[in-house]
């Protein structure tokens, strides 16, 4: 014998004519939907709030609380619960103008049972609609934490190293970088390592708000601090409390708010705009900059006590060229989330695609990429994206290195060859260079002396350049001392 299937969703009519509220429950229970009758307003909100419906049908013009007072408690109680009005034709203007207090639908008395199962149909569907939006919205949410900080290059991992270490201190941290390296989300991943993760993660960009409006956004005000401060609100700094407080751009900050920037850091207190209590506060501060603070200091431009206080530990995050091993995971990952996105089946790029993508210097870095690969998504009309898919600055001609016993037949169209490897025309000789030497000791597995055969150098030489290079790429800071 077949299992009773569940019924399509749960209804809740409110109507007090009895008439009315069993024509409604046969009609509906015949549609397969479960019915629930309340003879008033009132009992209506109470059953509401016990939860599990999907939908609710409430006559306009009832004793007690009527149906528009229902829709507005219904709104509060669960906003998440669509309301379709029963009027009588004499009050359509009055359920008109209900649905601009969130009404999802109104029915005019009588009606046919075709027309009430098509606007109950109508309001499920749009619900699932939006359950789906949101279960997408997240899943995309999930995915952006869970690829927040992606690399596998040697300077992606000293990076992720250098932020393990410095995580769990009470040490104040100097992310240094260009801009659209990520370097908030370098910010985010030492919070969220930190002791501090359960405490609130709070980001202002110091760049993007006046003078005067950025001091009352860190440090509040009180009602009555300047035209227009109605009551009283809390700083940037009081919300952070327990957690960490992230000041991106702070090279921009203005000579007036430095000083009370550095009274925070020394003594941990401080007094709203307008205000003459002082506040002490618990927060772990990070800052970040794509300036040269020190440069800035020699101009007089930027204190330095203020300087040696955001300077404890420095994390330098290297532009994307520097790690082009992590262009092809980066570009993979943004793929699959902006494919989910737009709703595309994408299987990946091909190799003359994934070969541009590698080969270009990314001024805009990790931002610029992201952008690109996002354009090339809603471009793209094959299975996978094409180097025809890329704008035309990121597909210029590149230069093709041939490894030994490789052929450059079949480049172009289809591909970039297997044993070939691209460096964009305009790429600095001394990382022509490099990239050279290091391609070469790739193939030979590490064997320098053949590497040094191969290119008509003296292993010295190659010893030399990789300890420069080793060198290049550590950042100011990075031993994690206090200075």
């Amino acid at each position: 014998m077949p299992e009773p299937t569940a019924p399509l969703a749960t209804l809740l009519v409110a109507d007090d004519d009895p008439a009315v509220r069993q024509s409604l429950e046969r009609a509906l229970t015949r549609e397969g939907y479960a019915v629930v009758l309340a003879p008033d307003g009132q009992a209506a909100l109470e059953r509401l709030q016990a939860g599990g419906v999907d939908l609710v049908l409430s006559d306009l013009k009832m004793p007690g609380l009527t149906g528009l007072e229902l829709l507005r408690e219904a709104k509060a109680v669960a906003p998440e619960v669509d309301v379709i009005l029963l009027t009588a034709f004499g009050t359509v203007e009055e359920a008109v103008r209900a649905m601009k207090d969130g009404a999802i639908d109104f029915l005019t008395k009588p009606f046919q049972r075709a027309q009430l199962t098509k606007v109950v149909r109508q309001a499920l569907e749009r619900r699932d609609l939006i359950a789906q939006n949101r279960a997408l919205q997240k899943r995309l949410d999930d995915l952006l934490r869970q690829g927040s900080m992606i690399g596998t290059s040697p300077a992606f991992r000293k990076l992720m190293t250098l932020v393990q270490q410095v995580a769990d201190s009470s040490a104040t941290v100097l992310i240094q970088g260009e801009s659209g390296t990520g370097k908030e989300l370098v910010a985010r991943a030492i919070h969220e390592r930190s002791s501090r993760r359960s405490g609130p993660f709070i980001a202002v960009n110091c760049a993007a708000l006046p003078e005067t409006l950025l001091e009352s956004e860190l440090f509040g005000y009180e009602k009555g601090a300047f035209t227009g401060a109605a009551g009283r609100k809390e700083g940037r700094f009081e919300l952070a409390d327990g957690g960490t407080l992230f000041l991106d751009e702070i090279a921009d900050l203005s000579p007036v708010t430095q000083p009370k920037i550095l009274r925070v850091l020394q003594e941990g207190e401080f007094e709203r705009v307008g205000g003459t209590k002082t506040i002490r506060v618990d927060v772990r501060i990070v800052t970040a900059t794509n300036q040269d603070l020190a440069t800035l200091v020699r101009d007089k431009r930027f204190r330095e006590d203020l300087f040696y206080r955001l300077n404890v530990i420095t994390i330098q995050v290297p532009p994307l060229r520097e790690k082009r091993e992590d262009v092809p995971v980066l570009a993979q990952h943004f793929l699959r989330l902006y494919a989910a996105k737009n709703n595309r089946q994408l299987d990946g790029f091909t190799d003359e695609a994934l070969g541009c993508l590698e080969a270009y210097s990314w001024p805009g870095n990790v931002r610029e990429l992201e952008n690109v690969v996002e354009r090339a998504v809603v471009l793209a009309r094959g299975s996978r994206v094409e180097a025809t898919d890329l704008p035309d600055a990121v597909r210029e001609r590149s230069v093709m290195l041939l490894r030994p016993g490789a052929s450059a037949e079949g480049a172009g169209a289809g591909g970039v060859p297997e044993g070939v490897f691209q460096i964009r025309v305009g790429t600095p000789l001394a990382e022509v260079e490099q990239r050279l030497l290091e391609e070469t000791l790739r193939i030979n597995h590490g064997n320098k002396t053949l590497t040094a055969k191969m290119l008509g150098i003296d292993p010295k030489t190659v010893f030399r350049k990789l300890k420069q290079g080793e060198a290049d790429d550590l950042a100011p800071g990075e031993s994690g001392g206090a200075r």
